[in-house]
């Protein structure tokens, strides 16, 4: 296994519980949103690719004849087999699997999601082409994930202003979450994907109110780390205070984090 692989198994399995609990990811604005774009039918077998938790997963599971939820880590399958029971969901299955050699034949799933987790891989072309090729034809791919600065979600500032900030951006992240890869611009999840061959349908930007303190607890970060965290955010350029809205209220910090939502159909 590589090591950025490991890494985030050893992040998330450690922390596994925090994310089933999560509100952001639980019941993040994003996720009823997905489902409202993607529009899912009776029939169609899902995948959830690095599925976590199982927010997403268990979300579609109503709407859909079947989904499988998969993801890279043990424990966070075992949080998801928890949900899925104490909410009664029998058409969940769950698989470990890896979101650049995803385990399935070709043209197995009427539909595709990943919801904030392709800012871990290693490499979001292979997984985009994985997702392609387990779909069916005329099949759907749905996408949540936080993103970097850029023209699109931070307008008024120069193009090597945006480049900073969104450099300065996911080193905070990598600080915070050592597994943590890189969170892609609009511009660039829009040629991701149709580089693949979808034809994408919508792109939304979705906010996330984000209270600082136990954003960062929830990966393990202790007292010193919180301090080069917060000296970070409020030494933080114009252009990257712009995109995350920083804000005190009742004495607590608080930011804002932004997901690109894209929905894509493979072609029929």
């Amino acid at each position: 296994m590589s090591e950025p692989r490991s890494l985030v198994q050893k992040q998330f399995g450690a922390h596994a519980a925090g994310y089933a609990t999560s509100p952001v990811h639980a019941k993040g604005a994003s996720l009823q949103r997905l489902i409202d774009l993607v529009q899912p039918e009776k029939h169609w077998r899902a995948l959830d690719v690095a599925t976590g938790a199982g927010h997403t997963a268990l979300a579609f599971a109503p709407h859909v004849a079947e989904v499988t939820a998969s993801d890279i880590t043990d424990e966070m399958l075992a949080e998801a087999e928890k949900l899925a029971r104490a909410r009664g969901l029998a058409n969940v299955i769950f698989a470990k699997a890896d979101a650049m050699a995803l385990p399935f034949a070709d043209s197995s799933f009427e539909l595709v999601t990943s919801r904030i987790a392709p800012h871990h891989f290693p490499d979001i072309p292979k997984f985009i082409a994985e997702a392609h090729r387990v779909l069916t034809p005329g099949g759907t791919f749905g996408l949540v994930d936080n993103i970097s600065p850029d023209e699109t979600s931070t307008p008024g500032f120069s193009t090597e202003e945006l480049r900073e900030a969104a450099v300065a951006h996911n080193a905070f992240e990598k600080i915070r979450d050592p597994s943590h890869g890189r969170c892609l611009t609009i511009g660039e999840w829009r040629t991701a994907i149709t580089d693949a061959g979808f034809s994408i349908t919508a792109v939304e930007i979705v906010p996330k109110e984000i209270e600082f303190i136990p954003w960062a607890e929830r990966m393990g970060a202790d007292q010193s780390t919180i301090a080069q965290l917060e000296g970070i955010l409020t030494g933080a350029s114009a252009a990257l205070r712009a995109f995350l809205r920083l804000r005190q209220q009742d004495g607590k910090l608080y930011f804002s984090l932004d997901e690109v939502l894209i929905v894509a159909r493979k072609a029929g």
